[in-house]
């Protein structure tokens, strides 16, 4: 399993739980209940077999055993363990996908530098542009 589950758990949404919104943390998050919303940490996310999340995840490792539909952006790692079902896109440098579990959608695989929340999506022509390596991140 991934190194995520060797620290300690800081919160736990257990099975019987359902929670809507936006989670922000640091540390280690375990979800086996329903989540529905936004998930942002530089930290670990699991999210347990029983789990049925629909959410944008944004986080530095990420380790999927339940149920997922939405993005999920990995600044580390992501691993889908059997019996995970991801339906959704995926950008991550590294991807682990256990014999059994299910991908539906797209995945890139790319170094991310900057913090995730850092990162622009938009671009904005008139803005300055500064280059790093072979990247080019746009100042607004």
């Amino acid at each position: 399993m991934a190194k995520g589950s060797s620290r300690d758990i800081r919160a736990f949404l257990g099975e019987q739980t359902s929670f809507e919104g936006k989670l922000i943390f640091e540390g280690t998050v375990r979800i086996d209940g329903k989540f529905q919303g936004e998930i942002l940490t530089e930290d670990v996310v699991i999210i347990g077999e029983t789990a049925k999340v629909n959410a944008e995840i944004k986080a530095g490792e990420i380790v999927i055993s339940g149920q997922v539909e939405g993005n999920v952006h990995a600044k580390d790692t992501l691993e889908i363990l059997a019996p995970a079902r991801v339906h959704g896109n995926i950008l991550t440098p590294k991807l682990s996908i256990q014999e059994g579990a299910i991908f539906d959608g797209s995945c890139q695989m790319e170094e991310l530098e900057a913090p995730l929340n850092a990162r622009i999506s938009v671009l904005n022509p008139e803005a300055p542009k500064v280059h790093q390596g072979q990247e080019t991140i746009i100042e607004s």
